[in-house]
């Protein structure tokens, strides 16, 4: 398994409140690097302001990888999401998804990831619940389409009952990927949620490996906070997780408490020794 935390972009200029590390974008990375992280998961606006080559060039040169492009920031910066109040948005947002993508090729990241960015099938935009639904399923299998085609991989990331009102668990999730019925969409199960909303680290994370869908993880401890400092058994998950052949990015998307650079340090000293055992 590899460790990594997610950072924004250069073009992100508005607070991301569960980004890590502060600085500039590089500095950022040269902060990772010597903490020991493995890669980088980007959150990202606009990759089109963006110099790919440049973005490449100083991951690798830190001697990490991009470990996924997330798309919390469209969803926490400028509220756009696929389920958005009205069709127009919800297109522009889908778009962007795949801009995403494309994004994710050009650098070499394996995966988008989708959390928050998907929306809520009761955004009174949306007076049907089913056909909402069944508009997300077709976003969803779109964009699946695009990421094969492009040579990467979506997971969505099953929310907490307060976050979202679609894929609360990871048999939701499980479903959902049913439906849309495509190789390249799996899910991304976050510590933080599973704490409220799975009957069971373990099981649930060997079920979602024993269906091949499990192709990321996130970590935040019980109160958002570094694991080790909540009451989330670590221990028991990074165990579950390499029984069962994981060998995906742990990734910290986690609160920055007492600072950005402190909870990264405290994040990658208590999993590096997790993974030593």
């Amino acid at each position: 398994m590899k460790l990594s935390l997610a950072i924004p972009t250069p073009e992100v200029q508005a607070p991301i409140p569960v980004a890590l590390l502060t600085g500039s974008f590089a500095q950022r990375l040269e902060k990772a690097a010597r903490l020991g992280y493995d890669g980088v998961e980007l959150m990202v606006l606009h990759p089109e302001a963006l110099d790919v080559a440049d973005i490449r060039a100083r991951i690798y040169g830190c001697g990490l990888q991009p470990a996924a492009i997330g798309t919390g920031a469209l969803a926490l910066v400028e509220h756009v999401t696929l389920l958005a109040s009205s069709r127009d948005p919800s297109i522009e947002a889908e778009n962007r998804l795949h801009t995403l993508i494309e994004f994710a090729s050009s650098i070499g990241a394996p995966l988008v990831t989708i959390g928050g960015f998907r929306g809520w099938l009761t955004n009174p935009g949306w007076t049907d619940r089913d056909g909402a639904l069944a508009y997300f399923v077709a976003v969803l299998r779109r964009a699946a389409t695009v990421a094969e085609q492009a040579g990467v991989h979506l997971a969505l990331e099953p929310l907490n009952r307060y976050e979202s009102d679609i894929v609360n668990t990871a048999d939701e999730g499980l479903a959902l990927i049913d439906e849309v019925g495509h190789r390249h969409l799996g899910l991304l199960l976050d510590t933080f949620h599973m704490n409220i909303e799975e009957p069971s680290f373990t099981s649930s994370i060997e079920k979602v490996m024993a269906a091949g869908r499990l192709w990321h993880i996130h970590l935040g401890d019980s109160n958002r906070l570094p694991p080790g400092q909540g009451h989330i058994p670590f221990g028991d998950i990074v165990a579950s997780l390499s029984r069962t052949g994981y060998h995906g990015y742990l990734s910290a998307e986690l609160l920055q408490k007492p600072d950005p650079d402190s909870a990264a340090a405290a994040t990658a000293k208590y999993l590096r020794a997790l993974l030593r055992l």
